[in-house]
């Protein structure tokens, strides 16, 4: 089975710092790789794989300013699909712009559908469903007018994120600033329940960090330590209380839930989108559905069993769960 994997390439694959469909992609990939599989990763020239790397772009245009996202986006989707006929199979995680090019090849498509940034995206979709396999990364993220082939969770290398049976009495949020990601509920939390407050993420929207964040930020009941990577950012997720997820859109999934949980630390959020699927109510943290009830949350986090979270982990949002997920897909495709 030969696949091309083709990367979206805001990030390099896998990213430095901030990436999800980055880095999902890499440890799909790698995973793959690992089982045997002949993979060519399509991405940035300075990404990492065990398998066959191929680029045409020097590196993630969010990383260089002086590369035009437009341009670089069509020299590299162009590269797989002028060689469709050396795979049995392309895996586009990039978003659209592949789909238009689904009718010009015999090759087989599977395309991951990481999210809807708008519904004037979804009539690319719609078109070009009778030639693509879509993958949905959460039941909640299924758009109800599209055909699907299977909906495949995200997976982590879970030895990876080492268990704290502990934690400590820190809330945390890890994400980016935006209001999509509630970075300013969880100010708003810390101060009312009196929990100091770690913060980790990219500022993506800078006049809403500017206004909901920065002037909260003192440096000690709340800390904003910037994008975190490695170590970092493992000890992190590890030694918090509770992660606080109190998102302001219906997320398709969202990584750092299960990151966390792997290392033990239960997750508060409101209960919409992919949360139900991912968090055991009462189990692995709290869904919630108003700020005042993500208040009493934080006064009930003490009765999650940290161990449980793991294990949830463990059970369902593996790496090797999500590959052979895959893999399934791609066998039944191919016949």
């Amino acid at each position: 089975m030969r696949i091309a994997m083709l990367a979206p390439i805001s990030w390099r694959t896998p990213p430095r710092h901030y990436g999800p469909w980055e880095l999902v992609t890499s440890l799909l990939t790698e995973a793959l790789v690992a089982r045997g599989i002949d993979v060519t990763l399509f991405a940035t020239a300075d990404s990492l794989t065990a398998g066959r790397l191929e680029a045409v772009v020097p590196t993630g245009y969010s990383e260089d300013g002086t590369l035009d996202a437009k341009v670089m986006e069509m020299l590299h989707v162009s590269n797989v699909f002028e060689r469709a006929g050396e795979f049995d199979l392309i895996h586009n995680q990039a978003d659209f712009v592949p789909l238009t090019f689904s009718r010009l090849v015999a090759t087989p498509q599977v395309t991951t559908i990481h999210g809807f940034s708008s519904e004037r995206i979804v009539p690319v979709f719609k078109r070009y469903e009778d030639r693509v396999n879509y993958v949905a990364i959460s039941d909640a993220d299924r758009h109800p007018t599209l055909r699907y082939a299977d909906t495949i969770h995200h997976g982590i290398p879970i030895e990876h994120f080492p268990f704290d049976a502990q934690g400590s009495d820190d809330l945390l949020f890890f994400g980016r600033m935006h209001p999509d990601k509630g970075a300013g509920e969880a100010v708003r939390l810390a101060q009312a329940t009196g929990r100091r407050l770690v913060m980790a993420g990219i500022v993506q929207d800078e006049g809403y960090f500017a206004r909901e964040v920065q002037p909260h930020v003192d440096g000690d009941r709340i800390v904003y330590d910037g994008p975190l990577g490695g170590t970092k950012r493992t000890q992190a997720l590890g030694g918090a209380r509770a992660l606080l997820h109190l998102i302001g859109f219906d997320e398709p999934f969202g990584l750092s839930v299960i990151e966390a949980m792997a290392c033990g630390t239960p997750v508060i959020a409101y209960n919409r989108g992919s949360m139900p699927e991912l968090i055991v109510d009462g189990v692995t943290g709290f869904l919630v559905d108003s700020f005042d009830e993500a208040v009493a949350a934080v006064a009930r986090i003490d009765t999650i069993d940290r161990a449980a979270c793991r294990a949830h982990v463990e059970r369902h949002f593996t790496v090797e769960r999500m590959a052979e997920r895959y893999l399934e897909l791609y066998r039944r495709i191919l016949g």
